[in-house]
């Protein structure tokens, strides 16, 4: 089964321009701090998409540290499942920053979609796993063929199930691969109508308390050359309108994952809050994940004098997705290094 193609729902989307409030399957929350009069250098509301993602930004949102920043600010969140409807969301102009995972990012960027890439969050590991039913009889990746597996297509874990498949020479076609959300790979589980899933956390530790286990992680098939991580984007209108705002939330997000890698108790509390799972599931999902704090962005972002890694990153997975002919086209890696606002970072 293929990776389903994006360009022409966001190719017209693009161009008949419909703007729309919402999107499918996104869940809004706005928050604002006192009423004092606003700077004009400053936006009346920030709209800003996330994931329940075991990082630095969903720390930052549990703290509220950017209602802590711009007092003044209507800060409205947007909950994503899939990064495909990101990318519906950025391409209608109805969010202003977001996280997405590298796969639709790069579609994404493919496709010319109106944002850049400002900040990389974090490096997939073991938070996004095969997970297989322990009566399914399926004990290492070999043993998929002839099952049903549940992944939310176009995202990192789809992009990271496909690639295992690959390593391990065995055939999509050999595996029934189902199209789900998080939330229905959950009720598919419970109800016995899949073996396993490709999926993150806290998805993962439920279908794992579920009468599951893992098969192989995202660490493993990146240890193999399969690299997927998260990061945010922001719209080229925003950014050109409050580049201090952006290079504030860097700073923000920096706060957050340093905070993040303490692991407090107070760290800790905050993020099974935002995350559903028990502290000590949570402390699990923190592990599982690399997260990047600001010094840590010049490997892969790069600074105003050098580019750094991402770009390639993106390059081989737009070939990869020219593959599973999910992209019409994978363009030079100039393209990539264009989408990455490395002039952000001193």
């Amino acid at each position: 089964m293929k990776l389903r193609k994006y360009t022409i729902l966001l190719s017209a989307i693009l161009s008949i321009g419909i703007l729309v409030t919402g999107c499918s399957g996104a869940k809004t929350a706005s928050t604002a701090g006192n009423t004092q009069a606003s700077d004009s250098a400053l936006p009346k509301e920030i709209r800003l998409g996330y994931f329940q993602s075991p990082n630095g930004e969903l720390l930052a949102k549990g703290e509220k540290l950017l209602e802590k920043k711009f007092p003044g600010v209507s800060i409205k969140y947007v909950q994503f499942d899939v990064g495909r409807d990101v990318n519906t969301a950025m391409a209608s102009g109805s969010i202003d920053i977001a996280t997405i995972g590298t796969p639709p990012g790069t579609t994404g960027i493919v496709n010319d979609l109106p944002y850049k890439i400002y900040y990389l969050h974090d490096i997939i590991g073991a938070s996004e796993a095969l997970v297989a039913k322990n009566t399914s009889g399926i004990n290492s990746i070999a043993d998929v063929k002839g099952k049903k597996v549940a992944t939310p297509f176009g995202s990192t874990s789809h992009y990271s199930l496909l690639a295992a498949l690959k390593q391990n020479n065995i055939s999509e076609n050999d595996v029934t691969i189902l199209d789900m959300n998080a939330q229905d790979i959950i009720a598919a589980w419970s109800r016995g109508e899949i073996d396993g899933a490709y999926i993150w956390q806290p998805a993962q530790s439920k279908l794992i308390s579920d009468g599951g286990k893992v098969i192989l992680t995202s660490e493993d098939v990146a240890n193999k050359g399969g690299v997927t991580g998260e990061f945010g984007i922001v719209s080229n209108d925003f950014a050109a309108k409050y580049p201090d705002v952006v290079k504030a939330y860097i700073d923000i997000l920096d706060e957050a994952t340093k905070s993040y890698k303490t692991q407090s108790d107070d760290v800790v509390k905050t993020l099974s809050s935002e995350l559903g799972l028990s502290t000590d599931d949570t402390k699990q999902a923190m592990n599982q994940i690399s997260v990047l704090d600001k010094s840590e962005q010049a490997k892969y972002i790069g600074t105003a004098d050098k580019q750094g890694t991402l770009p390639q990153i993106l390059k081989d997975t737009s070939d990869f997705l020219l593959t599973q002919k999910a992209v019409t086209t994978s363009p030079d890696i100039e393209t990539f290094k264009k989408a990455v606002r490395n002039d952000l970072y001193n």
